[in-house]
């Protein structure tokens, strides 16, 4: 989970510009239901990332070469997804490399890296806080759109058309 604070401090790192893009503006109104997910999508990301730091790998054993591919995978998925995130112009909606599969290629990253984590320690309790964390990331994933929509109007909604949510093949 440590992969989340170094992406996180990368992307501060890489500038103002990026780290103001990186969340939604102050003055966007999310909904009741929105805050209360984010809040408790913030902790259960919190707990997770605690869990993590006492969670043995299962070293040797197939649980552990499954889990660390598909960790790896999801590592990937996350830094291409942060450099297009970082290199993308500010006044365009981001559409290339990983966001040209998915809207949200940051929170497909996480869901996989859980699922890699969780298989790498065999741990019941971490898959159940990836299926929690889920949730928040659905909801915020539904606010962040509609903030998109509102700053980027017509081009948001025509990617909107072009590119799923989560994962797929992107239609020209």
């Amino acid at each position: 989970m440590s992969v989340f604070i170094i992406q996180m401090l990368a992307v501060l790192l890489l500038g103002r510009r990026v780290w103001e893009r990186s969340s939604l503006p102050s003055g966007f109104k999310k909904t009741k239901r929105e805050a209360k997910a984010a809040i408790i999508g913030n902790a259960i990301m919190f707990v997770a990332t605690l869990y993590s730091v006492f969670l043995p790998l299962q070293l040797g054993t197939n649980w552990f070469n499954v889990g660390l591919t598909v960790f790896l995978a999801g590592l990937i998925i996350l830094t291409i997804a942060t450099v297009n995130f970082a290199t993308a112009p500010m006044e365009k909606p981001i559409t290339q490399g990983m966001y040209r599969f998915s809207r949200h290629p940051l929170y497909l990253s996480l869901f996989i890296i859980y699922i890699g984590t969780s298989i790498a320690t065999a741990s019941w309790v971490f898959i159940l806080l990836g299926i929690a964390n889920i949730f928040w990331t659905w909801t915020e994933s539904i606010a962040e759109e509609r903030y998109c929509i509102e700053r980027y109007g017509n081009e948001y909604k025509e990617y909107m058309k072009r590119t799923p949510r989560w994962i797929g093949i992107h239609k020209p």
